[in-house]
């Protein structure tokens, strides 16, 4: 059974939140503190983190970085009620990979985030590919430039994966929602532009001129190198 962390301190949204979840077919962890979050996380390694902003202790922005400085993969999704865009832009470029708003009229959207999210992490992929100097191990989920590793989170290596596969290919940001994502509904493009430019900010010499993942004014991206299986 997968498992989730719920780190939410409203105790009778994160009991809803576990009756959803397990009647969805998914385990969870309630925990009601930042600064107890990191240690159950270290503890039980769950499939997903469903992470609040506004905690005791640690604030969620700083349990995600805590987090992802531990694991560049493991998918997490910010459910906060707060909406604004730099509130989105801040938990994403923190290294979350989904950030949905509450209160939710339908849970089911959330559980359908979560689901999505667990697909991606079993995806199977076979081979190399290559993006300018970068060489991506398919298997390994690995990224070298010149025999060193480039870490990466499971979302942005996916995101890569996809621009390079099709070279010269210009995917709109919808596109992408639904090739990296897998959403089939629509959904906050921002969520592309804020990864792109974590991706470039690691993949890039120069991420201010880059030359791996250009941008296409008025339609969305595209890689700027050759990409070979």
């Amino acid at each position: 059974m997968p498992s989730v962390l719920v780190v939410e301190d409203d105790q009778d949204l994160a009991e809803m939140l576990g009756i959803v979840l397990n009647g969805a077919g998914i385990e969870v962890d309630l925990v009601s503190r930042g600064d107890e979050a990191l240690e159950v996380f270290r503890n039980n390694q769950p499939d997903v983190v469903l992470l609040d902003v506004m905690l005791p202790g640690f604030d969620g922005v700083e349990v995600c970085k805590a987090i992802r400085q531990e694991s560049p993969r493991v998918p997490i999704i910010f459910l906060s009620a707060r909406g604004e865009t730099p509130d989105k832009i801040k938990g994403l470029e923190a290294g979350a990979d989904d950030y949905l708003v509450k209160p939710m009229e339908h849970y089911s959207e959330l559980v359908a985030r979560i689901k999505t999210q667990l697909r991606r992490n079993s995806r199977d992929l076979t081979g190399h590919l290559t993006l300018g100097d970068l060489t991506i191990d398919l298997v390994e989920h690995l990224v070298t430039r010149a025999g060193r590793a480039i870490p990466l989170t499971r979302l942005e290596f996916d995101l890569l994966v996809a621009l390079a596969k099709e070279p010269g290919r210009v995917f709109t940001r919808e596109e992408l929602l639904r090739e990296v994502w897998d959403y089939r509904h629509s959904a906050d493009t921002r969520l592309v532009n804020v990864h792109v430019q974590r991706l470039r900010s690691k993949i890039e010499h120069d991420p201010d001129n880059p030359t791996l993942v250009l941008t296409v004014r008025g339609v969305g991206y595209k890689s700027g190198a050759t990409g070979n299986r």
